[in-house]
Protein backbone atom coordinates (compact mmCIF):
# COMPACT_ATOMS: atom_id res chain seq x y z
CA UNK A 1 0.00 0.00 0.00
CA UNK A 2 1.02 3.99 -0.85
CA UNK A 3 0.33 6.57 0.37
CA UNK A 4 -0.75 9.70 -2.28
CA UNK A 5 -2.49 12.68 -2.07
CA UNK A 6 -5.79 12.94 -4.47
CA UNK A 7 -5.70 15.98 -6.36
CA UNK A 8 -8.64 18.25 -4.25
CA UNK A 9 -6.09 17.02 -1.66
CA UNK A 10 -7.31 14.73 0.50
CA UNK A 11 -5.07 11.94 1.63
CA UNK A 12 -5.42 8.04 0.25
CA UNK A 13 -3.60 4.56 0.47
CA UNK A 14 -3.92 2.79 -2.37
CA UNK A 15 -3.21 -1.19 -3.02
CA UNK A 16 0.13 -0.52 -5.59
CA UNK A 17 -1.07 -3.83 -7.30
CA UNK A 18 -4.31 -2.51 -8.69
CA UNK A 19 -1.97 0.20 -11.05
CA UNK A 20 -2.14 -0.95 -14.27
CA UNK A 21 -0.80 2.55 -16.23
CA UNK A 22 0.59 5.89 -14.78
CA UNK A 23 1.10 8.98 -16.82
CA UNK A 24 2.26 12.25 -16.12
CA UNK A 25 -0.05 14.90 -18.68
CA UNK A 26 0.32 17.09 -16.75
CA UNK A 27 -1.11 15.81 -13.62
CA UNK A 28 -0.46 12.41 -12.72
CA UNK A 29 -3.13 9.85 -13.80
CA UNK A 30 -3.11 6.45 -12.10
CA UNK A 31 -5.61 4.34 -14.72
CA UNK A 32 -6.06 1.11 -12.36
CA UNK A 33 -6.86 -2.73 -13.28
CA UNK A 34 -10.96 -2.20 -12.57
CA UNK A 35 -10.87 0.95 -15.40
CA UNK A 36 -11.08 3.61 -12.37
CA UNK A 37 -8.75 6.81 -13.25
CA UNK A 38 -7.48 8.52 -10.45
CA UNK A 39 -5.47 12.10 -10.71
CA UNK A 40 -3.13 12.34 -7.67
CA UNK A 41 -1.36 15.21 -6.30
CA UNK A 42 2.87 13.77 -6.54
CA UNK A 43 4.17 13.56 -9.53
CA UNK A 44 4.59 10.49 -11.69
CA UNK A 45 8.67 9.85 -10.21
CA UNK A 46 7.09 9.93 -6.68
CA UNK A 47 4.51 7.39 -7.66
CA UNK A 48 7.25 5.03 -9.26
CA UNK A 49 9.81 5.38 -6.15
CA UNK A 50 6.80 4.72 -3.81
CA UNK A 51 5.54 1.59 -5.61
CA UNK A 52 9.30 0.58 -5.27
CA UNK A 53 10.25 1.02 -1.77
CA UNK A 54 6.83 -1.04 -0.91
CA UNK A 55 7.12 -3.86 -3.00
CA UNK A 56 11.36 -3.81 -1.54
CA UNK A 57 10.19 -3.52 1.86
CA UNK A 58 8.03 -7.24 0.63
CA UNK A 59 10.71 -8.86 -0.27
CA UNK A 60 13.05 -8.05 2.37
CA UNK A 61 10.22 -9.19 4.89
CA UNK A 62 10.18 -12.33 2.68
CA UNK A 63 14.13 -13.15 2.68
CA UNK A 64 14.40 -12.45 6.34
CA UNK A 65 11.54 -15.09 7.17
CA UNK A 66 12.86 -17.65 4.50
CA UNK A 67 15.84 -19.80 5.62
CA UNK A 68 19.53 -19.17 4.97
CA UNK A 69 20.02 -20.22 1.28
CA UNK A 70 22.44 -19.03 -1.79
CA UNK A 71 19.23 -19.34 -3.77
CA UNK A 72 17.94 -16.54 -1.43
CA UNK A 73 20.93 -13.85 -2.85
CA UNK A 74 18.94 -12.50 -5.49
CA UNK A 75 15.49 -11.77 -3.72
CA UNK A 76 17.69 -10.22 -0.77
CA UNK A 77 19.54 -8.23 -4.17
CA UNK A 78 16.24 -7.11 -4.95
CA UNK A 79 15.18 -5.80 -1.81
CA UNK A 80 18.31 -4.06 -1.27
CA UNK A 81 17.50 -1.91 -4.44
CA UNK A 82 18.81 1.55 -4.00
CA UNK A 83 16.85 4.23 -6.19
CA UNK A 84 19.05 7.38 -3.99
CA UNK A 85 20.10 8.56 -7.80
CA UNK A 86 16.56 9.08 -8.87
CA UNK A 87 15.67 13.05 -8.40
CA UNK A 88 13.97 13.28 -5.28
CA UNK A 89 14.03 9.69 -4.08
CA UNK A 90 15.47 8.17 -0.77
CA UNK A 91 17.68 5.52 0.07
CA UNK A 92 15.57 2.15 0.97
CA UNK A 93 16.28 0.82 4.31
CA UNK A 94 18.56 -2.68 4.34
CA UNK A 95 18.01 -5.04 7.18
CA UNK A 96 21.98 -5.42 9.09
CA UNK A 97 22.75 -8.78 8.37
CA UNK A 98 21.87 -9.95 12.15
CA UNK A 99 18.60 -9.42 10.83
CA UNK A 100 18.44 -10.96 7.96
CA UNK A 101 19.99 -14.43 10.13
CA UNK A 102 16.89 -14.73 12.26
Amino acid sequence: MIKLTRLNGSPMVLNSDLIKTAESSPDTMLTLITGEKLIVQEDLGVVIERVLVYRARLLAAVARRLPASTDLHPVVSLASLDVSDEPGATKIPTPEKKDRDC
